[in-house]
C-alpha cells in the first residue's frame, strides 16, 4: 500500500538516466526535477521536458529564495506552461540565507497568485519531522498552517513532501500532529535512497537529520565503517508495520535518490515487504 504512487527526485544532471529508470518505474511516476542554483532556465526546463517525455510525470521545483525578481517566476511559469509541463509545482524557500530577489519563502510564492494564473493545479510543500537547522520548530509549524490554508485558500491541491530520514518514530508523530492541526493534505515520506554509506551520513548533516549511533545501527548504517552501501528496506518495513491510516491519514513514499535515480528506481522495483 505504502508503495502505491510513490515519488522520487532528480536533478538536471540525472536525466541520462531517464530511460534505464523507465523500465523500472511505473508510467506516470511523479518525478520532482530541483531547481539548483547553477542551472539557467534552459536547463531546468529540458529537465521537465525529458521526464514528460520519459512517460513519467515531471514536479519542477520553485525555489523562492532563488528567484531574484517577479519576473524570473513568471518567465519560469510560463515556460513550464508553454512546454506543457505546469500542471505541478513543489514550491520551497531553497537554501539561500537571504533571498535572491522578493520572495522569502514559500508562503510568499503561493499568495502571489502566479501559480494558479500559469496553470499550475497542484502545489506540493515541504515538512521537516525533524526540524531544520535554520529555522525554529514553531516556525516551522506556523508555516505549514500558513501555507496550508494559502493554498486551501486558492483551490490548488498538493502533498507534503518530508525531509527524509532514518528513523520512522519522529516521522510518524510528527505526521499525527500534523492530522490534529487539521491538515489532511497527503503526507509524502521522504526516503533516502540507496546510496553510499558516506554519502548518506553527509547529507543528513547538511539537513539537520538526526544520525546517533542507535538511530543508525537501527536503519543498518555504520558510523565507525564509511565503506559500503544501506538501502531503507528496514525503514520501509518498520514503517508499514507502525503506520495506521486512522491515525496518520494518507501517507506515501518520496524517494531521494543522490544522484542514483536509475539505481534507486531498481532498488523500489525489487523490494518486497
Amino acid at each position: 500500500m505504502l508503495l502505491d504512487d510513490f515519488s522520487l527526485e532528480m536533478t538536471g544532471k540525472d536525466v541520462g538516466e531517464l530511460a534505464g529508470a523507465r523500465v523500472a518505474l511505473p508510467p506516470g511516476t511523479r518525478i520532482n526535477v530541483t531547481f539548483l542554483g547553477h542551472e539557467d532556465l534552459a536547463a531546468r526546463l529540458a529537465a521537465a521536458h525529458a521526464v514528460r517525455a520519459a512517460g513519467f510525470i515531471p514536479v519542477p521545483h520553485v525555489s523562492a529564495r532563488r528567484l531574484a525578481s517577479r519576473q524570473m517566476l513568471e518567465e519560469f511559469l510560463a515556460a513550464l506552461r508553454t512546454a506543457g509541463v505546469s500542471d505541478e509545482v513543489f514550491v520551497v524557500s531553497g537554501d539561500p540565507s537571504d533571498p535572491h530577489g522578493p520572495y522569502p519563502d514559500s508562503l510568499s510564492i503561493i499568495e502571489s497568485g502566479l501559480l494558479e494564473r500559469y496553470g499550475v493545479r497542484r502545489a506540493s510543500i515541504a515538512g521537516y519531522p525533524e526540524g531544520h537547522p535554520d529555522i525554529p520548530y514553531d516556525i516551522l509549524w506556523e508555516a505549514l498552517t500558513g501555507k496550508s490554508a494559502a493554498l486551501r485558500k486558492r483551490s490548488l491541491d498538493g502533498d507534503i513532501i518530508t525531509q527524509f530520514g532514518f528513523d520512522t518514530d519522529p516521522v510518524l508523530d510528527w505526521i499525527a500532529a500534523v492530522r490534529e492541526r487539521g491538515i489532511d493534505s497527503p503526507v509524502r515520506i521522504g526516503v533516502p535512497g540507496p546510496a553510499g554509506v558516506r554519502r548518506l551520513l553527509r547529507y543528513a548533516a547538511r539537513f539537520g537529520v538526526a544520525t546517533s549511533t542507535s538511530i543508525a545501527r537501527k536503519y543498518g548504517l555504520s558510523i565507525t565503517n564509511l565503506v559500503g552501501t544501506a538501502g531503507p528496506g528496514e525503514f520501509l518495513r518498520t514503517l508499514a508495520t507502525d503506520y495506521h491510516p486512522e491515525t496518520h491519514g494518507q501517507v506515501k513514499l518520496h524517494f531521494y535518490t543522490f544522484g542514483g535515480l536509475q539505481a534507486t528506481a531498481e532498488w523500489i522495483r525489487d523490494f518486497a515487504f
